[in-house]
Parts: structure tokens; sequence; C-alpha cells
């Protein structure tokens, strides 16, 4: 497993004011990335970023190393 998501991305950016549609709307995100987030998969280190400004939060808040 590696690398997993410490909690619901896309409700922490709604609950932040940014639906999936105004993401995709506004350009911030496209839609493959928004459906990585919702099957918990990897995205790139660019949008990871983003989550950071957006959510206000450092990396390691995100993410979290599992032991496969």
């Amino acid at each position: 497993m590696g690398l997993k998501y410490r909690f619901d991305v896309l409700a922490s950016l709604k609950e932040a004011g940014y639906s999936t549609y105004r993401l995709r709307k506004e350009k911030l995100m496209g839609q493959a990335t928004v459906q990585c987030l919702r099957d918990g998969s990897k995205v790139s280190w660019a949008y990871i970023e983003f989550l950071c400004k957006y959510l206000n939060c450092q990396p390691g808040d995100i993410l979290e190393y599992v032991k496969e």
C-alpha cells in the first residue's frame, strides 16, 4: 500500500468551499485528478502542494506511510 491519505481530501476541500464542480470549473484540478483523490490513488506533488495551500496544512497532515 505505501502512502495513503489520512482523511477524505475531497470532503475537506468541500468544507473549505471547493466542491468538485468548482475545482473543475475554475480549472484548479482536472477530472482525472479528482477521480484519483476519490479512489485514494496517488497524485503528483504539484497537487499535494495545491492541497496544502488550500487546506492550510503540511504534506504529513495529508499523507501517511503504511507498511505492507
